[in-house]
């Protein structure tokens, strides 16, 4: 049980155990020497003597662990985060000696053994970079020319979820819902004539022809299915006349191939990180009180496998229906007359709840932007009911609660840097806040937090963090 616990709490409680004892032993002592004086008129002289030896006891020991904890065990909290950040996050930043000054030889040995073992990791990344560079180039080329490719295609895993897209499909996709990797076709289109063509799929082997329709009923699309020979799933070609695709529209190919064997289905308590789709957002309001400013802008971007998805991005201007402060839009450049005909708060919300279907919702500090969202949910006709992380929680889970956990402290220890022109915009802090997650995600795994569930509870520890925010 106590394993569980932080090495800082472990220490505190093995200090207090220390003040109870060393309380009791003085009690002990002083009741012994008390029956052996055989005295009555003595008790009051050795209960005053109990009394300020308690105190004295609870004092000396609360100073010696403060003295510990400032020079001990903070020290070993950061130093075991700046290790595994640059183990599992890939940061280069060196440990800080002077904070470990009181560790002896064990922030220098560290960090020597962390230098050699950078110093053979470059170079065996070195050699991987050589060789991958000849095939990320090829890659680069293949994807161009498939993106220049007149047909629009879709490749979908055995449980029609969507693995890949060209900027062909893109189109069609976005003129029903904002296309999104791992989302299911169902959203987009009607489920019955996609299962029929892909059981005839499965019965045949052969390539089907296929009438597909839009999940609201505006829209009709003439398809193809296509087997994928050994490997699972299937390719959906639509025809480009149905589709009305306009040429300049055409945007990178967008996939994922480790999604046609990912996990599906349970709990979102018991998934593993890996399988987790996270849309990370931010917004920008007309002020800090939920209960009666408006967002004036949202910003947002998906994680799937552990990457940002380059084209899977939101960035709305939210018309707030009430004036935006001077000193607000100081801070956020977002002024009345840019969200003059932008969409309100119901029918930006409707947007952004469906970009974040089936996803983990991540922010830096959730509860203030979830606070605006969940107090229009009438409004927007939805239920924010998706599963919520922080990253100042998990920040605090691996850095420890007694460093800062801005945004701005947190890209500093994870060496990300925010352009001075993104910084409070709500795109731009979304970005930099889904890079501290995408570099977060390993340093949790190799801390034993494998699930979502096992994030969570160790967030759980650090929930006062956020009151202090608000």
């Amino acid at each position: 049980m106590l394993t569980r616990l932080s090495l800082r709490i472990r220490i505190f409680l093995f200090f207090c155990l220390l003040a109870l004892g060393g309380v009791a032993v003085s009690s002990l002592a002083l009741w012994i020497s008390y029956r052996r004086a055989a005295d009555p008129a003595l008790a009051n002289a050795f209960i005053f003597a109990e009394i300020l030896m308690a105190f004295g006891i609870v004092g000396l020991i609360v100073g010696v662990w403060l003295l510990f904890d400032d020079n001990v065990a903070k020290p070993i909290e950061r130093l075991s985060a700046q290790l595994r950040a640059r183990a599992h996050a890939g940061v280069s930043t060196d440990v800080d000696m002077q904070a470990a000054r009181y560790l002896g030889d064990l922030a220098p040995a560290a960090a020597g053994l962390a230098d050699q073992l950078s110093g053979k990791t470059m170079d065996v990344a070195e050699a991987v970079a050589a060789e991958t560079a000849h095939l990320a180039a090829e890659k680069q080329r293949l994807t161009a020319l498939l993106t220049e490719i007149p047909v629009a295609m879709v490749l979908a895993s055995p449980t029609h979820k969507i693995v890949l897209y060209d900027g062909q499909a893109a189109g069609v996709l976005a003129q029903i819902a904002h296309p999104r990797l791992n989302a299911s076709l169902f959203e987009y289109l009607q489920p019955t004539a996609l299962q029929d063509a892909y059981e005839k799929l499965g019965k045949t082997g052969l390539e089907v022809t296929c009438t597909l329709i839009s999940i609201d009923g505006a829209q009709t699309y003439s398809a193809r299915m296509k087997p994928l020979g050994d490997a699972p799933g299937y390719l959906l070609i639509f025809d480009e006349s149905a589709a009305n695709i306009e040429p300049e529209a055409a945007r990178p190919l967008v996939y994922d191939f480790d999604l046609l064997n990912s996990a599906t289905g349970g709990q979102f308590e018991t998934l593993a990180l890996q399988d987790l789709c996270f849309v990370v957002f931010d917004t920008e309001t007309t002020g800090l009180l939920p209960h009666k400013d408006e967002i004036v802008q949202i910003g947002a971007v998906r994680v799937v496998n552990g990457r940002i998805i380059d084209g899977e991005k939101l960035d709305m201007l939210v018309n707030p229906g009430m004036p935006i402060p001077p000193a607000s839009t100081k801070v956020h450049k977002v002024s009345d007359r840019m969200v003059e005909g932008a969409p309100d708060i119901a029918e930006a919300g409707r947007t952004f709840h469906q970009f974040a279907r089936d996803a983990v919702i991540v922010a830096h500090n959730a509860p203030f932007d979830m606070a605006f969202l969940r107090r229009h949910a009438k409004r927007m006709d939805v239920e924010w009911d998706h599963p919520i992380l922080d990253t100042v929680l998990l920040s605090a889970v691996l850095f420890g609660a007694s460093d800062k956990h801005t945004l701005d402290a947190l890209c500093d220890r994870l060496e990300i840097t925010i352009p001075h022109e993104l910084r409070h915009t709500a795109l731009g802090d979304a970005v930099a806040t889904a890079q501290a997650l995408v570099k977060m995600l390993p340093m949790l795994q190799a801390r034993g937090m494998t699930t979502f569930g096992a994030v969570i509870e160790a967030t759980r520890q650090h929930g006062r963090l956020l009151e202090d925010l608000n």
